[in-house]
This record gives C-alpha cells, structure tokens and sequence, in this order.
C-alpha cells in the first residue's frame, strides 16, 4: 500500500497524512479507504435490487453494516483480516450483481471487482480526497461518518435479535447516494438530516434490543474496587459478547469487570444474577495502556476504541467483533453464534488478580425509564426552583489536554443544575462529588454513548409535560464533547429532531469546511466551546 494516507474522521486530527493519531498504518488507512468504497458499490447493487423488487436478505444486511464499524475510529486495525473482508465483499458483490436486471444504472464501484493486485492503487484513487469539491466532500463525509455511527448501532441491535428492514434499507441506499455527481449541496444537506432521522430510528432499535434482552436500567451503585481472584477484562460496547463471557465463567473462579463504556452495564437487571461480575475498573478507553497493564489478566475488545497495547499485555488482549489488532488473538462468531471464550477463561486462570486502582463506588443507570420514573420529582423541582437548567454533556472522552474544560466546566456549574450524560465523556466528571439537588443527583448518568437516545426521550417527555411547542424551549444547555463516528450520528439525530444552538467541542470537526460549518451555524446555531467562564456567562448570564 501507498506510504501515505488521508484521514480526518476522529477529534484528535485536522488530517493525519502518514500514521493516524489513533495508531492506524497507510496500509490500514488504505484498505479501510476501500472497504468503504467496495461497500458502497455493494449498497448500490441492494438499492437496485430493492427497487426492482428482488429483496435483500439480513445476512446482507448485517455484512454491510460490520463492513462500516471495521472502519469506525480505534475499532479495527488488522491488515491481512481487512484485505480479506476487501475481497470477501467482492465476492458477494459479485453474487447480488448477477441478480440485477439492469446494471447498467449502477455506479463504477457496483462494478469494480479487483482482483487483489492492484487493492493499493484502487485505494489512492477512492479514498476522502477524490472528492475535488471540498463542500460536496465535507457533506459525503458527514454523511458516510454517521452512517458509520448508525451501522455500529445497528450491528448491536441485530446481535439482540432485533431487526429493521427500513432502516437497513436506507443505510444502503444512502451510502450508495454518496457516490452519486448529480445531487446538489443542498440534496446532501437532506440526506444528511435524513441520516439523524433513521439515527433516532437505529438508538431506539438498540434501546429496545437493550431492554428486551436485560431489562431497562436500573439505579445501581458499581464497585471500583477489586476482588481476591483472576478476573477477565471487557471494554467496548457489545453486551450480547458480555453477556456470553458472564455465563461462560460460571463456577470457573475466574471474576468479570467492566471497563469504560461497559460500566452501564452493571445498571442492567439480567446481568445481576452473574455474582462473578465484580465491578468497573478504570476509566475512560484512553487511559487503557496503563490500567491494562495493572489489571494483569485477559482483555477483551468487544467493539473500538483500541489503544495500539504495549507489549507488556499484548498476549492478554484479545478481540472480537468489529475489533481487531494485528497479532493479538481473536475471538470469532457472527450474530446468532455462540462465541467461544474458552481462551480467555484458560489464560485467566494462570494470572493474578487485577492490582486496585481505586476505591469506592459510581451511581449509574439513569436511563429514560428510570428518568421518567423520576419526572414528578424533577418537574416539581424545576418547577419551585429548585433545578434552573440540566446540562446535557454526552459523547466522548479522549487524550486532548483541553478536554480538561469538561472536569472544569462541571466542577463551575451552578449548584442548581443537572448534568445528563451518555458516552465516556462521563469519565471527565462522574467521579466528582457534585452532590443532589433535593436527593436527584446533580450527574444522571444514561449510559453508553449507545444510549443516547435515552436523553432525546428525557426531552421530549419533558416538553410534553411542561406544554411546549418547541424542544428548544426547554430548560436545557447542549454542551457535548465528540470523538468519532456514533458521536456524529447523535449530532446528525439531535439536528433531525430540531435540536438548536448545540455546543461540540473540544474542537468543531476537522471534516466539515468552512462552508459548511458555517452553514450549520446559521442554520443550527452549531458553536465551539469558549473557556469555561465565557461558556457559563453564555448558557446563565452573567
């Protein structure tokens, strides 16, 4: 592959051109460049068959939206397994094409078929930069990046049996409509408002997948602290992977922990009966080369974000999924198989327990049905005065230095604010003592970024029952920190739903141009963020 590379897709670049920030190689880079691509040509083939009549089977379905969360940021980092999946895609491109009645209407990447040899040069012709225009390559890629963030929703929901043919419908064919010259800005716009659109319809598939499996989330009080016995490791975002791992460490003495976005995990009902299940080790995925290595026995990676491992647990890190890391072990299965983790449990036994990081404990599962449980204690609340304004700082967290605003931000806050959270960007202020207001904790904390759609919920119920007639009426302050791709797609959702004056910060994306970002600012009154005083004075006055 080509010893240089494009990607501006994640917070922490305004374009990486010769090794991602993220630890991601030209080579990788390359061949995620034609994944996408070949994906593309493969939804243009479905949307035809669609369109003639010819229905498209899940298995279809569900190899496109993996094909897109291989390539979301930190998710996916192995060459040859990438290479195969090029080819592999390919192959069943081929199969569907031969199906179509009139391919003549397809774009060239419908056709393309290789072979492997010249992966390299197709790659440096189809990546990010082949877009000349860079307001039509600034809408696409808003547009393919949040499909990314809908995919990785997506391919949790189906792990959960549950399924949407619409919305798979409309994934593909918007993924097919970014290889299309002839739509105008302003078709992208509104194809990229339609994207937030299904985004709510993917966050309240996965929330009923969620909640059909394990149960809606309950307030839960999660240890910090670490057991006497060999525990197992799980990061990422996948609770079916979580969930096989508890019941197939049953009576082996070897203890689970949650780490990152998996904390929520532990505010699920189903997951209680597991007295293996200790609790969260450690913090945001960010910080995991130190606390990998303290933890001293397996990792699993169930879905991104991966830090490259140093070598001191690389043997103890293992992958699964839409994660992957060349020469680390991975754990295969496809939706609807039982994964064997006998692996990890083997390995488990020979280590000692996890070193303490911490003490104490963290209060989660402040999800929307936990929330409204809760509504006639916040509205009467809101309503003497008691609570001026909820704050909502969803997303991500990450290694900028001036992400430290958010612990600041937080620490500023007016006593008579709640903050509601979803995502790691959590991890900047939830172990803070910021108190209650009237016994409601001042940090409501919903969940994985994948819950997002439980805040959404929380502010229509409440624009329902105060009588407004418009969302942005409400008592509420969007200041949200973003990293990668399901982070675009809640911004896409919130836009769709008529969500204004959202703040994005540590900085606004790197792939938006000028024009467009200025178009999103008159026409959303999208912002950065200021310092933390200019940032209070803007949301309460001075």
């Amino acid at each position: 592959m080509e010893s240089n590379m494009f990607c501006y897709q994640c917070q922490e670049t305004a374009g990486c051109t010769r090794v991602g920030v993220c630890g991601k190689q030209p080579e990788v880079a390359a061949l995620q460049d034609l994944l996408v691509y070949v994906t593309k040509g493969m939804s243009a083939v479905t949307t035809q068959l669609r369109a003639e009549g010819t229905p498209v089977d899940p298995e279809t379905n569900h190899w496109v939206t993996l094909n897109l969360f291989l390539t979301i940021t930190n998710a996916n980092f192995d060459g040859p397994a990438l290479r195969a999946r090029v080819q592999d895609t390919l192959d069943r491109k081929a199969v569907l094409l031969a199906q179509v009645q009139d391919p003549s209407c397809l774009p060239e990447a419908a056709h393309w078929t290789g072979p492997q040899a010249v992966f390299a040069d197709k790659a440096a012709r189809v990546g990010v930069l082949s877009t000349q225009d860079e307001d039509v390559r600034s809408l696409r890629e808003l547009i393919t990046y949040g499909l990314k963030g809908l995919a990785a929703y997506t391919k949790h929901a189906n792990a959960l049996g549950q399924e949407d043919p619409d919305l798979d419908a409309f994934l593909q064919r918007a993924l097919a409509a970014t290889l299309d010259h002839r739509l105008t800005q302003e078709e992208l716009v509104a194809l990229a408002l339609e994207t937030g659109q299904y985004g709510v319809t993917g966050m309240a598939l996965l929330d009923r997948a969620n909640t059909t499996a394990y149960g809606h989330p309950e307030i839960t009080k999660v240890s910090l602290g670490v057991g006497t016995r060999p525990g197992i490791l799980v990061s990422g975002h996948d609770l079916r992977d979580l969930e096989m791992l508890l019941e197939q460490t049953q009576g082996t003495g070897v203890d689970v922990y949650t780490h990152s976005e998996m904390l929520p995990a532990h505010a699920y009902p189903a997951f209680r009966k597991y007295p293996n299940f200790i609790g969260n080790y450690g913090n945001a995925w960010w910080q995991q080369k130190e606390e990998f290595e303290a933890f001293q026995g397996p990792i699993l990676m169930t879905t991104n974000c991966i830090v490259p491992p140093k070598d001191s647990y690389k043997d103890r890190l293992y992958t699964t999924g839409a994660a992957g890391w060349p020469g680390c072990r991975h754990i295969p299965g496809d939706i609807g198989q039982e994964k064997d983790f006998s692996p990890l449990i083997a390995q488990a036994k020979t280590c000692p327990p996890p070193k303490a990081l911490e003490q104490g404990e963290l209060v989660t599962g402040f999800a929307h049905h936990q929330v409204l449980a809760l509504a006639d204690q916040i509205v009467a609340a809101v309503q003497r005065g008691a609570i001026r304004k909820f704050v909502v700082m969803a997303g991500c967290d990450g290694r900028a230095k001036r992400r430290s605003y958010y612990t600041d931000f937080a620490k500023a806050l007016p006593q008579d604010t709640v903050i509601l959270t979803a995502g790691c960007a959590k991890y900047k202020y939830n172990k803070l003592d910021l108190g209650d207001i009237g016994g409601i904790p001042r940090v409501l904390d919903a969940g994985q970024c994948n819950d997002s759609y439980s805040l959404a919920l929380i502010a229509l119920k409440l624009k329902e029952v105060f009588g407004l007639a418009d969302l942005n009426d409400l008592p509420i302050v969007y200041n949200i920190a973003w990293y990668e791709q399901k982070a675009v797609i809640v911004l896409l959702a919130l836009l769709s739903l008529g969500v204004k004056n959202i703040h994005l910060g540590p900085t606004l994306p790197a792939f938006l141009s000028p024009r467009v970002a200025q178009l999103l600012v008159d026409t959303f009154g999208i912002a950065g963020i200021g310092t933390v005083e200019e940032d209070l004075a803007r949301f309460f006055g001075a």
